[in-house]
């Protein structure tokens, strides 16, 4: 008799874990070795980076432009429309489908106006600030509408990551809630060097829509994108210091004076040589015998040049940005075209990821909330798509523009009424 197969085990509790504790400054689960960049003082990094280098500017520009300019729509497929309508008109965002002009199409969702309205591309940018300090949270405000009867999303209003104090994580490594700096007096101390101040109340995760980058386990801080460029950054930041310094005193050498043979005091002399100035009506006036030069530098100096130009590309190379280095040679010459057609698509195929997942985000925190309120937590909800990334027009998008048409729903009406011109084989 063969014995039977031992049962299969039904794991419903978990026996490790994710996390132990709150992220803290002194308790802090991202693993940062770099004291700079722990918690909190990693947000006030990443902002002076973004804000004072030009290439790190143009690298975050590089990735969040396309993703920005890109049109986010509301795909109801096995929806009610009711429901599909309910959150394309929270949202102010078009139905999948729908045409682009109001008067040819009676579910296209209507303008709303800006004043106490919700707006879409507004909570993009600020939610892509995830790119830079690693994470972008949000807190969820709705208000009663007496005419629908139903609870309309009023704003979600950012929680910036320099207000954030602490951030709540359970054992599994779940978000619990965030805490902020009590009336910002924490923050300011942060700025100056402390860390006193009180936490304000909890926001707990069922109010919140929290974007994070690469989240691994119970890190809710997530990595910013900048964190690889920063090495690069602080090195070349240094060097831009030195070779400001090198300008100004080997900009047109160190003035030399030598002496005349009757000379008893230098004194005179070194005036002389710490007035020497260029312009218009300078001129200098010396005893005869004297001498003075404008002395260079002897030997070789560094290129900082091309020390500053390699840090550049590695800021650019950290983020896929790798377009942005084909105007970097020493020599003015740029790169081929279809070498930056290459690099374009390596970009871009990073920028899909980054768009999923800010939608995958939205649709789980922001429309299935909006829905769960409304209807309850077994109606079906809609998703949130964007267009394809990228600037370049498509032969569709000329053939609809020749015909006249505003959208790609009136595209397919039309080429289902033009007729086939083609002869039979």
């Amino acid at each position: 008799m063969v014995d039977a197969a031992p049962p299969v085990p039904k794991p419903v509790r978990e026996l490790g874990y994710a996390t132990s504790g709150s992220v803290q400054f002194w308790s802090d689960l991202t693993g940062e070795e770099t004291p700079e960049l722990r918690w909190p003082l990693a947000p006030w990094v990443f902002d002076r980076m973004r804000r004072q280098d030009a290439q790190v500017g143009s690298s975050l520009r590089a990735v969040t432009s396309p993703i920005l300019r890109t049109q986010t729509r509301v795909d109801g497929s096995g929806c009610r429309d009711e429901v599909v309508e309910f959150v394309a008109s929270n949202l102010g965002l078009p139905i999948v489908g729908a045409a682009d002009d109001p008067d040819e199409d009676e579910t296209h969702t209507a303008n709303l106006r800006g004043r106490d309205r919700f707006s879409w591309n507004e909570h993009k940018r600020l939610a892509l600030l995830m790119l830079p300090f690693g994470h972008s949270y949000f807190e969820q405000v709705y208000r009663w509408d007496e005419d629908t009867d139903k609870f309309r999303l009023r704003k979600l209003a950012p929680r910036l990551s320099k207000s954030i104090a602490q951030v709540n994580v359970a054992r599994d490594g779940g978000l619990v809630s965030i805490q902020q700096w009590d009336n910002g007096a924490g923050s300011a101390n942060i700025a100056g060097g402390g860390f006193s101040g009180g936490l304000g109340k909890p926001i707990n995760v069922n109010r919140l829509v929290a974007y994070v980058l690469e989240r691994e386990g119970g890190n809710w801080l997530g990595q910013s994108l900048l964190r690889t460029a920063y090495k690069n950054w602080l090195l070349k930041d240094r060097a831009l210091r030195t070779w400001s310094q090198l300008i100004d005193r080997q900009g047109m050498g160190i003035p030399d004076y030598e002496g005349a043979p009757n000379e008893t005091s230098l004194d005179a002399g070194l005036d002389i040589a710490t007035s020497v100035r260029a312009g218009d009506n300078s001129g200098v006036a010396r005893p005869n015998g004297s001498k003075l030069q404008l002395l260079g530098v002897t030997g070789t100096l560094p290129d900082v040049d091309a020390f500053v130009r390699y840090q550049d590309e590695q800021i650019a190379r950290s983020v896929l940005a790798h377009v942005l280095n084909l105007a970097t040679q020493k020599d003015g010459q740029v790169g081929s075209y279809n070498m930056a057609s290459v690099l374009k698509d390596t970009l871009h195929l990073s920028l899909e990821v980054i768009d999923g997942q800010f939608h995958d985000t939205a649709n789980a925190h922001v429309v299935e909330d909006l829905v769960d309120i409304n209807f309850g937590s077994t109606e079906p909800a809609p998703r949130l798509v964007s267009d394809p990334l990228g600037t370049t027009q498509t032969e569709l998008d000329r053939v609809r523009e020749d015909a006249g048409l505003t959208s790609d729903a009136d595209l397919v009406r039309w080429l289902r009424t033009v007729p086939n011109t083609q002869e039979a084989a």
